[in-house]
């Protein structure tokens, strides 16, 4: 939580045939810097992180001329490992959270455990298809690829016209609340039948530093793996 002395962040490289990412969260604010080719897909991660009081850095180059599905579910994928990396082992955490954020007509909630079980159930109605150049129905797979590769069960629903911003807000601040540490909790997982499948351990570095490596460079590994860098924000990348 903010005010622990390690900071809670990570960095994630991912490359494929169809998209290149890097991506830093950092669970205790900082920089907002999104470039994804979608600009609607870049402002709901915008809501995401502002609304979660989360630091952001993040570009990603995909095949925008195919669609923008690999986009958004592999940046989905790229989120989700970064906060799995955080929470470690998520000894001490609150686990559970719930969020209501009433937007103009529209009311968007969200409920998450964040103990290393994945799940989702996302019932938001979608009244346009398209929304610039963002196709709404792949909000249900980013949705779906951040819940399964961060390790929590989503509930998300939205009501009216605006649920697709609302539904975006709620996840955020939601994963806030399960993310603190709680002092009771300090020695596992709170559960009460013994196991939960939780992610393996995560120790994040006290740097300040997301991507960039001492020539203004994207630090990233071999293809398909992750990373953690140590230099100064803001983000320039090559991908």
């Amino acid at each position: 939580m903010r005010g622990e002395t390690t900071i809670r962040q990570a960095t994630i490289c991912r490359e494929t045939k169809e998209t290149q990412i890097a991506l830093y969260l950092n669970l205790e604010g900082g920089e907002r810097k999104i470039e994804t080719g979608i600009g609607f897909f870049d402002h709901m991660l915008g809501s995401f992180a502002v609304h979660g009081g989360f630091g952001l850095i993040l570009k990603c180059t995909g095949d925008l001329e195919v669609d923008g599905h690999h986009t958004v579910e592999d940046v989905g994928i790229a989120l989700g490992q970064a906060l799995a990396r955080i929470l470690g082992d998520r000894a001490g955490i609150a686990r559970f959270g719930s969020s209501y954020v009433p937007m103009d007509e529209a009311l968007g909630f969200c409920a998450l455990d964040i103990s290393g079980r994945p799940y989702l159930v996302y019932d938001a109605p979608m009244p346009q298809p398209v929304c610039g150049q963002y196709d709404t129905c792949l909000t249900v797979e980013f949705m779906r690829a951040f819940a399964t590769h961060a390790g929590i069960t989503s509930g998300s629903s939205g009501s009216s016209g605006s649920s697709l911003s609302s539904s975006w807000s709620t996840e955020g601040p939601t994963i806030f609340q399960p993310a603190y540490r709680v002092k009771s909790f300090s020695m596992a997982v709170p559960k009460s039948k013994g196991a939960v499948q939780a992610s393996s351990v995560y120790q994040p570095s006290n740097s300040k530093s997301p991507l960039v490596g001492s020539a203004g460079r994207t630090t990233c590994p071999p293809m398909g793996t992750s990373c953690v860098s140590t230099a100064e924000p803001p983000l320039e990348s090559k991908v």
